[in-house]
């Protein structure tokens, strides 16, 4: 699986400042979802780190395929030892695909549909996928949002409208979240905003 730094990384940096020139008012798609309703049928996940553990939860009523396809790698035990390589303070911390040696972890799992037209949002504390500018080839890699990144939802079915696809929330650990934000980072293995000492995935499993 080489060269998939592109494929999971989110918006190349152009895009991202076109996405950001464009916030001003965007229109509501199929209605703004929150996830402050927690109910029965969705399912709690505890993400233990070297740094601390983050419980979440994930919306199986608006983003099913996402929330099942994260449920298939937490079930094969495919997050341990994998890092959060990507860490943007006021942004966002990704992870979920690459090991400590910056190389992406083998997985025979397809890429899934994008489900970010579920009306949900790029919320801080909220998780979604990372993908290429495929919008239909996320397959492991996620990311928490630190902050709300409005440009980052979904506002249209087009190339650069897709968004990114939310399908769950932190409920316990955002201090943790926070923490991970505020690490030193650098470039090593070819990737930027590494951080210096790593955040390794030690566990992960349903509750």
């Amino acid at each position: 699986m080489t060269g998939m730094l592109m494929k999971q990384t989110l918006l190349p940096i152009a895009v991202v400042l076109a996405a950001i020139l464009s916030l001003a008012l965007y229109p509501h798609f199929k209605g703004d979802k929150s996830m402050n309703d927690s109910t029965a049928a969705n399912p709690t996940v505890l993400i233990e780190t070297t740094m601390g553990n983050i419980t979440i939860e994930l919306d199986m009523e608006n983003a099913p395929n996402t929330s099942q396809n994260f449920l298939a790698y937490v079930d094969d035990g495919y997050f341990v030892d994998t890092t959060f390589h990507r860490v943007i303070p006021d942004f966002i911390v990704q992870g979920g695909g690459l090991t400590a040696d910056m190389q992406d972890k083998p997985s025979s799992r397809e890429p899934i549909e994008n489900e970010a037209n579920n009306g949900l949002k790029n919320l801080r504390g909220t998780l979604a996928m990372a993908r290429t500018s495929d919008p239909h080839s996320a397959t492991s890699q996620f990311f928490i949002n630190h902050v709300d990144n409005a440009f980052l939802n979904f506002t249209s079915e087009t190339l650069q409208g897709w968004g990114y696809a939310v399908f769950g929330r932190v409920t316990e650990g955002m201090d943790v979240v926070d923490a991970i934000a505020q690490v030193p980072t650098g470039n090593k293995g070819g990737h930027q905003n590494v951080p210096i000492d790593t955040v390794t995935i030690t566990g992960v499993s349903r509750q």
